[in-house]
């Protein structure tokens, strides 16, 4: 092994964009492997909803973090990134180049950047704010959060209940914007990472998100949630594509509002994956997933970190 750095190629972008295909021919390319950075594909019996690799795309290329724990043990950012660093300390002795392949821009800069430490928080606010989403809906939390930290606002699910009390937790005790503990130091990493984002037309974007949803339909969504209905509660759950669907297994939907819930749901996290990764300027976005060129991209930035 060179004394150079090692290159962490890591592949994002929005969601239905084509980030599983340029990430397995980017590992073919150069003989390695793939870490996922998808919150949600970490999860057993949820590789419908979230689009994980299939059988044969898993069988092509040796992936890691993907389908390999119960949603009852969940992995947050910190946590993913201090696995996928001890991980990557014994690839990296096989491999001069490794892919990680997700649009979770939190995890993805908890890996490559790590992340401040929050402080502890009483649990009187977690308490009151529960108390709170339970009276008057998530709406409320959305407005406050939106009144006191628009920078996190803009870039987190707001339809997702654990996101908005967490974040208000913290301002609530705190005095200051969530956003303002996320880490702006760089930790020292002992690889060169390298992010390519595909960019795509956002009708040719919205059109992909679409059709995914229809497809994920076809081939058993409706069975996979039904599977995990006890497990609503958890933070895994709390996502695009299953929060969806205890208004539709309590009648309160139909089929066809809970599609186009889903649809709309996940244009708009794409909208907020790609506001995130254009705020980062050590972002190189490719036109499509485009293999010839982010294989051009990659090569000369390694050519000019030898």
């Amino acid at each position: 092994m060179s004394d150079k750095l090692p290159f962490l190629i890591v592949v994002t972008g929005p969601t239905a964009s084509g980030k599983t295909g340029l990430a397995i021919a980017l590992a073919k390319h150069f003989n390695t492997v793939v870490l996922s950075a998808d919150s949600r594909q970490f999860y057993q019996g949820m590789a419908i909803g979230t689009a994980q690799p299939t059988a044969e795309e898993l069988a092509s290329v040796k992936h890691y973090f993907i389908n390999d724990r119960s949603v009852e043990a969940p992995l947050n950012a910190g946590s993913y990134a201090d696995e996928a660093l001890a991980l990557l300390e014994k690839l990296f002795l096989e491999h001069r180049v490794v892919i990680v392949c997700g649009g979770t821009g939190l995890y993805i800069r908890a890996l490559i950047d790590g992340l401040d430490a929050f402080p502890t928080i009483p649990a009187h606010f977690r308490e009151e704010l529960m108390k709170e989403l339970a009276a008057n809906g998530i709406e409320a939390l959305v407005d406050e959060l939106h009144g006191k930290d628009p920078s996190y606002a803009s870039q987190v699910d707001l339809n997702n209940p654990h996101r908005m009390v967490r974040a208000l937790e913290v301002i609530r005790a705190t005095g200051k914007p969530y956003s303002s503990y996320l880490k702006n130091d760089k930790s020292k990493r002992n690889f060169t990472a390298i992010q390519v984002a595909i960019d795509l037309d956002r009708s040719e974007l919205y059109d992909k998100i679409n059709r995914r949803v229809d497809v994920m339909l076809e081939m058993g969504l409706e069975e996979e949630v039904g599977l995990l209905k006890n497990h609503f509660h958890l933070n895994a759950l709390q996502t695009v594509g299953y929060k969806e669907w205890p208004a539709y297994f309590a009648g309160t939907i139909d089929l066809n509002q809970l599609v186009e819930e889903i649809k709309q749901h996940s244009r708009n996290y794409a909208k907020r994956q790609i506001t995130w990764f254009k705020r980062d300027e050590r972002v190189h976005w490719t036109k499509g997933a485009d293999v010839n060129q982010a294989l051009l991209l990659c090569t000369e930035i390694m050519k000019g970190n030898e």
